[in-house]
């Protein structure tokens, strides 16, 4: 489910009650912890946390707009989504994922490739989310996203 909000504010207002909180919490974790030099908006319709144009100017698909995009967060309809691109494009930090998240959560890990599902909202792993907030530099995706696209 995709939102034509323009701000997180009016992103969150727009959800229904019981997940305002969580997304809230998420939000501000991935704000207060995100690899220094990403921004902070809207992008495909849900929260976004990208690689400004100032510091890859040639944005997502060598395009001029929009800006790379590195992690996502969305209220989807049966669940809270957190997109990773990093996970995605780096077999090792989605291996290290998957084999922490046992110790974080008592649920199942519900995941594709880059997205994480999380429907119990009561049990998000904030602290795993956290660390994996730690593990990949701008520097080290830039790198990585140039890498595949000469491919």
């Amino acid at each position: 489910m995709t939102s034509a909000a323009t701000t997180a504010e009016e992103y969150i207002a727009q959800l229904p009650e019981e997940r305002k909180a969580p997304i809230t919490k998420l939000n501000n974790l991935i704000k207060k912890h995100m690899p220094k030099g990403l921004e902070a908006g809207m992008g495909y319709g849900m929260l976004a946390y990208y690689v400004p144009k100032s510091i890859y100017p040639d944005g997502y698909h060598c395009k001029p707009f929009p800006p790379l995009p590195f992690i996502n967060l969305a209220s989807q309809k049966n669940f809270i989504a957190l997109y990773h691109a990093g996970m995605y494009a780096k077999k090792e930090l989605y291996d290290w994922f998957v084999s922490e998240y046992p110790k974080y959560s008592k649920y199942k890990l519900d995941m594709g490739k880059s997205c994480v599902r999380f429907k119990k909202i009561e049990d998000i792993p904030y602290d795993l989310i956290k660390l994996l907030l730690d593990k990949m530099s701008v520097k080290e995706w830039i790198d990585i996203y140039e890498k595949a696209l000469k491919k």
